[in-house]
């Protein structure tokens, strides 16, 4: 007990050492959450405010380009207004002035000169003017026309809105250029009385390109300007991938005066902002790739994610080391100790590693093979008494079970019934010669099951109410165990339960192996137990040999765990035929097992 006390204390001192190191792998795991819940708010929090400055910084970049080119056109317009109060445009529009040839080539050379001073202002944005006289029918322009003044030409265009296209073309896939037509008419818009001046203002896309390949320098953008039916006009470096796939999904938009979403395109982000031209009715768009800008941010989180997973696999790591080279060895320990503690001594310890755990494992082998020699020789010893005491009630009973078998031997000879007479002496000289041999304590199953016929052959004769059957498998009869192993228990039976009744007299014995175990089942008719009566025989059978327990019962269970192990065991029930049931099961040897499974290959 002193022993038992101190392994005690020494498990709980383990379970302490054990809860103290859950304690402290919970408070890391503590210690981590919080981490990873800032740096993920944090993180997300500066991904929004650099998303957000990006979306401002984007809007009012591409605001400015939009004002820069609204200016521009604003200036055309004002040109155009004053290029149309000039005097000489309107002495170019009057009725005498062609008396003079001089005169009117001065004044054609005049006004050009004008308008060409106009465009040579920036090479940026080059501009191009023409003056028509409807009254003379002559056109006066800073480039070159393939045609003369056209009536027609100008009714179609007096639209005073800035248009995309002369209309000279109906193919709308062409680059083409953006016109402004002015007059100085006081009718209705757009109608000509038919001596109106009329200015033309228009400049060319590449003008919108040059601001579009400006902006794009100075920026991660790729803008483009847009028009839904018209082809848009892309800077010259454009992504034309990208630019189609975002035109495609602007025509199915509808587009406001400042709109800025984020949009998926080939399964990354970006971000597209629009402004609307004040002058020319068009959008002016750009994309920008926030999956460029933000990477170092997503870099950054993805590192420090990966650190933290590289961090976890080395604590794993860590402990699964810990519990292998400690953790593990304790337990393999204290299983151990428990399963000494509960009386099983065959128990070993064994270790790979040649560590202190390989001395403790060792040591505690030497302790458990010197304990179990111990508890066997004592076990053997209290087996040689029982076996005397049981050769002891055999030799007072057995005289009485012979006499009364020679009793019944004279009275069938006396009747003349020889068949009996050599009946009995037959099962009876069998059943001595098996039950004196003395010389092995084991035999086979089936000089057991011969040994029973004997017996209940010589019991029937003497009470004709006996009927007995016996269903063995053929592969468990060569298996060997313990002498007179069934005897007691159908004894017993016949003793107890047929003996104790007049009107039972039925005993059947079968038997079955699986799962490496093999039973044996004795049941009877006879009255049987109450369910308290059987949870005391059980009881009795794993306590002491007690002076009202019968000794044939329990030292028959106790040379089956010595034969077998602790596995073994008899167990007492209600029989299926109303009476008394004795199961006993013993595990069968490995050696057996094999001999037993190639047996029922064979036969099947």
């Amino acid at each position: 007990m002193y022993t038992w006390g101190r392994f005690n204390i020494f498990q709980k001192g383990i379970r302490s050492r054990f809860s103290l190191f859950a304690k402290i792998n919970l408070l890391i795991i503590i210690l981590f959450i919080p981490i990873l819940i800032m740096y993920t708010y944090s993180n997300n929090v500066t991904y929004d405010v650099v998303s957000k400055e990006l979306q401002v910084s984007n809007t009012k970049q591409l605001t400015f380009l939009s004002s820069q080119i609204d200016s521009r056109i604003n200036q055309m317009m004002d040109f155009s207004l004053i290029l149309s109060r000039d005097p000489n445009v309107r002495a170019f529009n009057g009725l005498n002035l062609w008396q003079d040839k001089y005169d009117q080539m001065q004044t054609r050379y005049i006004i050009q000169e004008k308008m060409t001073l106009q465009t040579g202002v920036t090479d940026l944005w080059p501009t191009r003017y023409a003056v028509y006289s409807q009254q003379n029918k002559e056109v006066i322009a800073n480039y070159t026309r393939d045609t003369g003044y056209d009536e027609a030409y100008l009714k179609k265009n007096m639209s005073g809105q800035w248009t995309y296209g002369d209309h000279s073309t109906d193919s709308k896939d062409a680059m083409q250029s953006f016109y402004w037509f002015y007059t100085d008419s006081l009718a209705q818009p757009g109608m000509l009385t038919g001596s109106n001046l009329v200015i033309e203002a228009s400049f060319s896309h590449e003008n919108i390109q040059n601001m579009l390949d400006t902006y794009k320098a100075g920026g991660q953008g790729d803008p483009f300007f847009y028009h839904k039916g018209n082809t848009p006009i892309l800077n010259r470096t454009a992504d034309k991938q990208l630019s189609g796939d975002l035109i495609r999904y602007l025509d199915t938009h509808s587009l406001e005066d400042t709109t800025q979403d984020i949009v998926e395109l080939g399964g990354k982000n970006y971000l597209v902002s629009t402004v609307k031209s004040t002058y020319l009715d068009w959008h002016l768009v750009d994309v920008v790739p926030l999956y460029q800008i933000l990477e170092p941010i997503s870099l950054s989180q993805n590192l420090f994610y990966a650190c933290m997973i590289l961090l976890l696999v080395v604590g794993i790591s860590a402990s699964i080391l810990l519990y292998r080279n400690v953790q593990y060895p304790i337990q393999k320990l204290i299983k151990g100790l428990r399963r000494v503690q509960q009386g099983d001594y065959s128990v070993r310890l064994h270790s790979n590693n040649q560590n202190e755990f390989s001395f403790l494992f060792h040591r505690f082998n030497d302790m458990s093979h010197q304990i179990q020699d111990l508890i066997e020789n004592v076990f053997q010893e209290k087996i040689r008494a029982r076996e005397a005491t049981l050769k002891q009630l055999q030799a007072q009973i057995n005289p009485h079970f012979l006499y009364n078998c020679l009793g019944y031997i004279i009275n069938m000879a006396q009747m003349k019934d020889e068949q009996a007479v050599v009946s009995m002496a037959h099962n009876l000289s069998a059943y001595y010669r098996y039950t004196t041999r003395m010389e092995r304590e084991t035999s086979s199953l089936q000089e057991e099951i011969n040994l029973l016929i004997n017996y209940l052959d010589i019991q029937k004769l003497r009470n004709g109410r006996i009927e007995y059957h016996i269903d063995i498998p053929e592969h468990m009869l060569a298996q060997s165990v313990p002498r007179l192993m069934l005897q007691p228990m159908v004894e017993n039976s016949v003793i107890h339960g047929i003996g104790k009744s007049y009107t039972s007299g039925e005993i059947r014995i079968t038997g079955e192996s699986a799962n490496g175990f093999g039973k044996i089942y004795i049941d009877d008719d006879g009255p049987g137990l109450t369910p308290e009566q059987y949870e005391a025989l059980n009881q009795e059978m794993l306590e002491p040999l007690q002076e009202e327990v019968g000794c044939g019962l329990w030292n028959t269970y106790q040379r089956m765990i010595h034969t077998f192990g602790n596995h073994s065991y008899l167990l007492f029930g209600p029989s299926p035929l109303g009476g008394f049931r004795t199961e006993i099961v013993w595990e069968i040897p490995s050696e057996e097992a094999d001999k037993e499974r190639g047996t029922t290959q064979a036969d099947g």
